[in-house]
């Protein structure tokens, strides 16, 4: 095994870059999307030189952690595990950076790698001195930082042998507040899907360092829990041209929020209608509309179906509460549909005669089961979106897999393909619930949202986004914007509580309301002087 040529290694002027995902609007690729860039990127390139970059990124990564955590002692050596394949190679160069440069570290390859670039990685690792074994310790008490190489994004089985026993004894590291950084992705992990390959065993990294590209599968499904902290190395590969997916993030979003000048009003901010809330029924569209008083509309009204409703909000008596057929819905600037709708043939009958009318249109819990089960009405609200007024519709993966005929499974399965597929079969913008929230439209843009957590695992919190959603289209927001608008805040509230130790366990959707209102002020409304 020879020495990598010079130009084989990362130049001064090339170090790569370590880009934090928070608040940035990347490109999401798919493994095809990836294996094109790589091979485009590679042709004009000297061998070994993407992997070179790669391990010199997450090397470069764990040197800054390891000086961050040092407190004056040594720093406790690097374990590595490294698979038969490129991630394999990957991990190599990492050891081989580290040991280099003063960082102790040991590696863990089972079976010996076999693609070209990661046998010049392997002579890499053994020049540089770095000790490499076939076995784990019995014990990871004495390092620092466990490092994941063993599978990324080529995986298409699911781990099995020494690889799952490592997988699992990894996970359980995490667990216990240990440090374990996956490279590109968490070994068993299926980047374009974020399911677990097999359903099988992933593991559980507390942080990521992901190569070229942010990958989708990290902000979705298992991704969100197994990937941890996530930290994108675009290793000098341009990937502007790969944009049909994207993180979502405030700059898709930002410039389409109205001003909010001295010489405004509350007729500059819209009127909103809620419409639902059968007997019995009426906290519902009440939650909704207390959000959507908070997200800044400038007048919120309750269409309620049924009997027995309160005449009043006591806690916001700013809401306007009505009998559904005293309000002129057609004098609305939006409508938020099916918040305790219920099932009954009168909620069918508002659905009909609501559809029609020319207003901006959410669809939301009842609305979207009475949608299911009637073709009709599946039919006018794609025949609406096709004539250039499409609805935003907000099912979870329930109602989402009753819209498409199919089961939760097959929904989960590709979510972003479930979120394509509702969006061409009802012409509309779609709001697919979930970890890693889907937003699609009509026109083939999709977006992933990157903010929310446990803590909206919880009643209500789906009315409380259909209320902000319906606001920011009676703010004048396009569907497709106030989607990614509504998701992107009422995901960080959740956030931002639970950082204050109000989440996740026992945050009520109630609470997520004025949050959103206090970061749509800090973030897009500073005071002025």
């Amino acid at each position: 095994m020879t020495e990598a040529t010079p130009a084989a290694r990362p130049p001064a002027s090339e170090l790569p870059i370590l880009l934090n995902p928070h608040d940035r609007a990347l490109a999401l690729l798919s493994v095809v999307d990836l294996r094109a860039l790589e091979t485009d990127a590679a042709s004009g390139l000297p061998p070994h030189t993407l992997m070179a970059r790669a391990g010199h990124a997450a090397a470069q990564f764990l040197r800054e952690q390891i000086a961050q955590d040092r407190t004056g002692g040594a720093a406790m050596p690097v374990w590595i595990v490294a698979g038969p394949g490129n991630n394999g190679g990957d991990a190599l160069v990492v050891a081989a950076e580290l040991q280099r440069t003063g960082v102790a570290v040991e590696v863990c390859m089972p079976f010996e790698v076999k693609p070209d670039d990661a046998r010049w990685a392997l002579g890499e690792a053994r020049a540089a001195g770095v000790p490499i074994s076939a076995s784990a310790p019995a014990s990871f008490e004495g390092y620092g930082w466990l490092v994941d190489g063993m599978f990324g994004i080529g995986l298409a089985r699911p781990l099995e042998g020494i690889f799952a026993s490592l997988a699992q004894q990894l996970s359980q590291r995490a667990t216990r507040q240990g440090r374990v950084l996956a490279l590109d992705v968490p070994s068993g992990l299926d980047s374009d899907t974020g399911n677990v390959v097999g359903n099988s065993i992933g593991v559980r990294a507390t942080h990521t360092v992901t190569f070229i590209g942010a990958k989708p599968g990290l902000f979705m499904a298992s991704g969100r829990d197994l990937a941890g902290v996530v930290t994108v190395a675009p290793i000098g590969v341009d990937t502007a041209a790969r944009t049909a997916v994207q993180l979502n993030a405030p700059t898709l979003f930002r410039g389409f929020l109205p001003a909010r000048d001295f010489s405004t009003n509350k007729g500059s901010f819209g009127s909103l209608a809620v419409v639902g809330g059968d007997t019995g029924m009426c906290g519902a569209p009440i939650l909704a509309a207390r959000a959507a008083l908070h997200t800044g509309a400038g007048k919120i009204h309750v269409a309620l179906l049924g009997a027995g409703a309160p005449p009043y909000d006591p806690p916001h008596p700013e809401l306007m509460l009505h009998p559904i057929d005293d309000l002129p819905l057609d004098q609305m600037d939006a409508l938020a549909i099916g918040c305790g709708m219920g099932h009954r043939e009168r909620a069918t009958q508002v659905l009909r005669d609501v559809l029609p009318l020319d207003v901006p249109k959410l669809l939301d819990a009842d609305a979207l089961n009475l949608l299911a089960g009637d073709a009709a009405l599946a039919a006018q609200v794609h025949a609406r979106g096709a004539q250039g007024d499409p609805c935003i519709l907000t099912p979870h993966p329930l109602e989402a897999a009753r819209l498409l005929g199919c089961d939760v499974p097959a929904v989960q399965r590709d979510r972003l393909a479930g979120g394509r597929a509702l969006a061409a079969r009802f012409a509309s913008v779609i709001v697919l619930k979930g970890t890693g929230t889907v937003v699609a439209a009509p026109d083939g843009r999709l977006a992933v949202n990157p903010t929310g957590n446990a803590a909206l695992a919880t009643g209500g919190t789906g009315d409380v986004l259909g209320g902000i959603i319906g606001a920011l289209l009676a703010q004048r927001l396009p569907p497709y914007e106030a989607a990614l608008a509504g998701v992107y805040l009422h995901g960080l509230a959740a956030d931002t509580l639970t950082a204050q130790g109000d989440g996740p366990a026992g945050l009520t959707a109630g609470e997520l309301a004025p949050m959103v209102r206090k970061l749509l002020n800090r973030m897009f409304y500073p005071a002025r002087g």
